[in-house]
């Protein structure tokens, strides 16, 4: 009997150890008391604790979490009231501060977060408020930050997610969105209007630029056509001089060579005078030489028909 008995606490004792076995995951740590005190805090990985002594008071989850607030009513500086809604990014740096530096620190976070907003949302006018989301962030998160490190909180980021103003304020802003883009969209076709004129303008006046261009160039083409033909012209004629000069001479150099004496001179000489006076002329100045010439052929034909 007593084996079984003793079998029996053995196994109860073994059953008490494993059932206080403790396993950490990662990006987790577990809160520990001893007795109702703080005792240590677990880290990743393999734990025991003591049966009936140590006791788990708090799983802290480590990951980075996010906090979606429903929307806030906030009143502006110009005493519009408006809904905010924002979400905050945080993260458990401290495990024992959160487990006991506040009781409920999500409820704690989430009255913080709108007090925070209506104190900056205080400072603002509401056109002023769209226009600020970055500002409105940027102090948020800060004083966040601040306010719950004490309870092992970090503030890593607050966004704030939507503005919903009231339903007369939106018509407003919707009348006045519509006039903007109407006044845009004249101003973007009078722009048109403006720049195809300006185009237009520019067109006619680079045409007549090239036109004028045109007739210059061609009044310089014409003035060189003919500068060109003058000078081939002057060229031909001074050719042909020089032809004539030339042919001239030549026929000198003939005659010299032939030494033709003074009869037969006279002789072409009355030759000339014959074509001469075969035109039309009336008045014909006939010189001394080829008059005394002609008296002797007048002779020497008279003498030839004496004989016959």
């Amino acid at each position: 009997m007593f084996p079984y008995i003793l079998l029996g606490i053995v196994l109860l004792v073994l059953i008490i150890l494993i059932a206080n076995i403790r396993i950490v995951p990662q990006a987790s740590a577990y809160v520990i008391q001893r007795l109702g005190a703080y005792r240590t805090t677990w880290s990743t990985g393999f734990h025991w604790k003591v049966p009936f002594i140590d006791q788990v008071a708090m799983k802290v989850n480590l990951k980075e979490q996010v906090a979606d607030f429903p929307p806030q009513p906030v009143i502006t500086k110009d005493n519009a009231t408006i809904q905010i809604d924002t979400v905050v990014f945080f993260q458990i740096t401290d495990p024992k501060a959160y487990t006991y530096g506040v009781e409920r620190p999500m409820m704690a976070i989430a009255n913080l977060s709108a007090t925070t907003l209506r104190n900056i949302i205080g400072d603002l006018e509401l056109d002023a408020t769209f226009t600020s989301r970055d500002i409105i962030n940027s102090k948020m998160r800060t004083i966040l930050d601040e306010a719950t490190d004490p309870w092992g909180i970090k503030v890593n980021r607050v966004e704030v997610k939507n503005i919903i103003p009231p339903s007369d304020v939106q018509a407003a802003m919707e009348k006045q969105m519509k006039a903007e883009r109407e006044k845009r969209e004249s101003i973007l076709r009078a722009e048109g209007e403006k720049q195809s004129q300006i185009l237009v303008a520019e067109g006619k006046r680079a045409a007549m630029i090239l036109e004028a261009e045109a007739h210059k160039q061609s009044a310089i083409l014409n003035a060189e056509a003919t500068k060109e033909a003058q000078i081939r012209e002057a060229e031909g004629q001074a050719e042909a001089i020089l032809t004539v000069q030339k042919a001239t001479a030549e026929g000198l150099k003939m005659i010299k060579d032939v030494q033709l004496d003074a009869s037969v001179i006279q002789l072409k000489s009355l030759e000339a005078f014959e074509k001469a006076a075969d035109g039309k002329a009336t008045k014909i100045i006939i010189p001394s030489e080829i008059q005394s010439l002609a008296g002797m052929a007048t002779a020497l034909g008279e003498v030839l028909k004496k004989e016959d």
